[in-house]
Parts: structure tokens; sequence; C-alpha cells
């Protein structure tokens, strides 16, 4: 069943709106954000600067002088989707190679130790799943994901590390994703991927996008670095395919 819903566009400073959905995190909800945040690039209008897409909101960047507030709004609520879900006949998801355990995933044992699991059971559990990108944040291009099973669910490390190599691909709580780029944190390490997530130099710079489905496929660490050296030199791309779905999709 459908969930019922006020949508409310508001002010935040004198150049900005932000067109709120809801109140929860919900796929049904981020998926209206997503719809909308897609008509809008499509409609062009000269007066936006930028638009930002969160759980349950997108903010609406807009240059003051081009646009008279009212009308401005008025024109996002005509946009505004109401069975985002419906329009969406088919998901985009993307394959991310990640070679688990050892010194790329130095935290995958005691997840598995933790769950009372073996390695080969977390890696099974955590490549079983479809995950969705709710939005970026964080770091440049750092994926908020959805739909990790509660089977690998792990605390986040006591003291974080300072630094955490790019690519690497963690669990916290309920949560998995991928930092994009160097940086401290506190997720448990389970692997890494070869790929080079974020870079500044590329159109568009970081591999992941709000509203993409994401599948991690194991590879060896010999796979691993045949991969590794080809998307150093831009001659690998992910694999992005799509497939249908249904009005009713999983939170």
């Amino acid at each position: 069943m459908e969930q019922k819903f006020e949508v409310k566009i508001l002010p935040a400073g004198d150049s900005c709106l932000m067109v709120d959905f809801g109140n929860i995190i919900s796929i049904d909800i981020n998926s209206r954000v997503q719809a909308l945040r897609k008509k809008l690039e499509k409609a062009n209008f000269p007066q936006i600067t930028e638009l930002v897409p969160t759980y349950r909101s997108l903010a609406v960047y807009f240059e003051p002088s081009l646009t008279e507030i009212e009308k401005f709004t008025s024109r996002i609520r005509d946009l505004v989707p109401y069975n985002a879900l419906s329009e969406t006949a088919c998901r985009k998801i993307i394959t991310i190679p990640v070679c688990y355990g050892g010194q790329y995933g130095p935290d995958l044992g005691y997840v598995a130790s933790y769950n009372d699991l073996s390695e080969e059971d977390v890696v099974s559990i955590h490549t079983g799943s479809s995950y969705y990108c709710y939005m970026l944040g964080f770091t440049p291009g750092f994926p908020y994901l959805g739909g990790m099973d509660e089977a690998i669910a792990t605390p986040r490390l006591d003291h974080p590390r300072e630094s955490i190599p790019g690519g690497s691909v963690g669990i916290a709580g309920k949560q998995t994703g991928i930092y994009p780029i160097d940086s401290p944190g506190g997720w448990q390490l389970i692997g890494k991927t070869p790929l080079k997530m974020f870079d500044p130099g590329r159109i568009p710079p970081a591999i992941m996008d709000a509203g993409l489905w994401v599948r991690f496929q194991a590879v060896s660490e010999e796979q691993y670095l045949e991969i590794r050296e080809k998307a150093v030199s831009d001659q690998f791309c992910a694999d992005i395919t799509e497939e249908e779905i249904s009005n009713e999709v999983d939170n």
C-alpha cells in the first residue's frame, strides 16, 4: 500500500528551497526525492544552481536574482511526483568488485566471530543482497546504503582509525558502505574494491549516485590487482545493468 504524505516546500535562506517528503527513512519516500531531482534536471531551469538530495528531502539551490520565490515554489510543486514508484519501470544496478579479508579486509574475522559465522558466510551474505543508495555524504562520493542483512550487523570500532584507504568496504551497525577516498573512520573493514570511487578530474567525479542500487561481487586478489591496473588507466568501467521492478520495494 502506498504511503500517504504531505510535501512541504520551505525556504532555507534566500537562495535555497527544501522540498520535504516526510520524516522517515524509506525507499518509497527517497524514490520521490530522486524522481523530483530528475524532473528538475530535465526541466533545466536557468535559476537552479545545484540540487542536493538527502534521505527524505531535496535541497534546490537557486540564483534569487533570476526568479520570484513564490512563482519558483509553484513551478517546483507542479513537478512533485506523487507516484514515483510507478513512474520508474526499472532500476539501475552497479556491480562493485571486492576482495574480501586479509590485508584488504582486516576486520572480516571479527565480523564473523561477532555474529557466530564463518568468514565465508559473511562474504556470502554481504554479496547476496542488493543495496539502495539513499544519498552521498560524509566524504565526497560516500554512499549511504540501505538493505544490509542484519545477520552480519556489527558495531563500529571502539577507537576509529586515523586513516582508512579509499575503496575500503565496511560495516557499521546495520549499515554497509564504501570509503571513496582516504579518510578517518570507525567502520569494520571487510574488503576493498579496486575501483577509484571518487576522482575530482573525472566527469562525474563519483562512481556512485543517489538512487542507484549496488551489488558487491567477490573477486580474488589476482582479479583485484588486474582490475586495479585497468581502473588506474580508465580501462575498466563498473558494470551497470537495469532490471524491471514492481511497485513494491523493500526498505
